[in-house]
């Protein structure tokens, strides 16, 4: 269901920032994961608290590396806000965030165009929504963007992939290609609405 979905969307993100291997074993075995395979359930929350006591432990004060664990969630909080909290789940909004997170360190020459599409289509397998909701541009992502935690100093820090499994916290990049991340979305569901809205959230809150 949803709430199990949404879920997955924070095991895929231990992949992403800290490990490529289980990544790659959650590539080979998301079907089991999504039909609750006890095996590959146990084994991907052992995983993932495992790696989320690392990243912790490596920063107990909150001083840096413990907001890679945020991957996709200033994108994804920015989503929650727009749409009213509820409507898209925090995972599911986590997950489109992710995408977005991806595109743009592709788009900044940080990482192979193939990592995104490795990235959405594994979140795709696992029913999520892999793109913002249309009615979002740059306006709307930056009016809530811009009132998010990470905001010092009238600074966004992002939390971007310098590779597969190596994420970081930056505010070095260039505006224009969050920018231009944002409005690729819009241009695709232009081209293709259908397409696009079946990458999106398909159910309303109430089937939960």
């Amino acid at each position: 269901d949803r709430q199990y979905a949404a879920g997955v969307a924070e095991i895929v993100k231990y992949g992403l920032i800290r490990d490529v291997a289980f990544f790659e074993y959650l590539e080979k075995n998301m079907d089991k994961l999504m039909r609750r395979d006890p095996e590959v359930l146990n084994y991907a929350m052992r995983v993932s608290c495992q790696c989320k006591a690392s990243v912790v432990g490596e920063d107990e004060h909150e001083g840096g590396v413990r907001a890679i664990l945020n991957l996709g969630h200033t994108f994804g909080h920015a989503i929650e806000a727009h749409e009213g909290y509820g409507n898209w789940l925090h995972g599911e909004a986590v997950a489109a965030g992710m995408v977005m997170a991806t595109e743009m360190s592709c788009r900044l020459g940080w990482i192979d165009r193939s990592v995104v599409d490795r990235t959405e289509n594994l979140l795709a397998r696992a029913s999520l929504p892999v793109v913002p909701p249309p009615t979002m541009g740059v306006e709307s992502f930056m009016r809530y963007m811009s009132v998010d935690k990470k905001v010092e100093s009238g600074v966004l820090k992002l939390i971007l992939l310098k590779k597969l499994g190596d994420a970081i916290v930056t505010s070095k990049y260039d505006k224009e290609v969050l920018y231009d991340t944002i409005m690729l979305y819009q241009q695709r569901f232009k081209e293709n609405p259908g397409k696009y809205m079946a990458q999106s959230v398909k159910e309303t809150i109430g089937s939960v």
